[in-house]
């Protein structure tokens, strides 16, 4: 078998065991940040942390699916041999269930340290090592679905950073991670206090930075050729973006929809202006 990894002995059983308590608590956000350590559910995710190099302390598998995630081990890794050095430990059906709201979980969850080098809070500045490549910027999404699926889409169009502000949705949340199917071992993340300075220091440059809003002056993305140093911002699901941002920004961009039909959400926005952006 590829994946190398000490097993603890024996079946823990008990609901109220101290680890079952301990990784529940995780899928709220003032215990992973108590913690610095956050969890990830499912195969994929838990294979994904593997490959990136993830620092994994905890491997909780349901006692009837041990043999199948070792079997997906091999199909995932093949024949490289990687080490895990946190320890499996093997969870009757009940207290595995007490750990998971899924309607069809696979029976495997993890607990990983923060990536801090790759998932910054940042005060952004001259010569940030982290502001490179391909950038989106958010302000202020809340819904962890909305966020995990930008994330995703950011991976699959090439946008190497994503910048939030400070109160969008936490990465780490459970919600965010199974939306991202893995990107956030793909893209880099800065969450910053000072968004529309982060702006201003992307213009300051070179960069243009373009806010996904519908004003009087605002360009139809199409219209105009994009550079692959080019910024979009995308803001919050409910009330777009705020004044200070847009104003910080070069200009506004609009997407063209069909009349009569509702505005795309921040997710949807978000996915057209990376693909544009994905061309250059």
């Amino acid at each position: 078998m590829p994946l190398l990894i000490r097993k603890n002995d024996g079946v823990i059983t008990a609901r109220s065991n101290p680890l079952v308590v301990r990784v529940g608590k995780l899928a709220e956000k003032k215990y992973r940040e108590a913690e610095r350590r956050f969890r990830l559910d499912g195969i994929k995710l838990f294979f994904e942390a593997l490959a990136f190099g993830a620092e994994i302390e905890a491997v909780l598998v349901r006692e009837d699916a041990y043999e199948f995630v070792m079997q997906s081990a091999d199909k995932f890794f093949g024949h490289r041999k990687i080490e895990c050095g946190g320890t499996l430990y093997t969870l009757g059906t009940s207290a595995f269930e007490k750990l998971t709201s899924e309607k069809s979980p696979e029976g495997v969850i993890c607990v990983a340290k923060y990536i801090d080098k790759f998932h910054k809070i940042d005060k952004i500045g001259k010569d940030d090592p982290h502001l490179t490549g391909k950038i989106l910027m958010l302000e202020s999404l809340r819904d962890p679905g909305n966020l995990g699926t930008i994330l995703r889409g950011a991976a699959a169009f090439g946008i190497e950073t994503v910048v939030l502000s400070s109160d969008c949705a936490d990465i780490y949340s459970p919600k965010t991670l199974r939306a991202a199917m893995g990107a956030i071992f793909k893209v880099r993340t800065v969450r910053t206090d000072d968004f529309t300075a982060a702006i201003a220091f992307l213009r300051l440059g070179g960069r243009r930075v373009f806010s996904a809003a519908l004003d009087h002056s605002a360009k139809r993305l199409g219209s105009f050729e994009l550079e692959r140093t080019d910024v979009f911002v995308i803001g919050n699901e409910g009330h777009g973006l705020s004044e200070e941002a847009v104003g910080a920004c070069e200009c506004s961009v609009f997407i063209p929809i069909c009349e009569n039909t509702e505005s795309l959400n921040a997710a949807m926005a978000a996915s057209v202006c990376m693909w544009e952006l994905s061309k250059c």
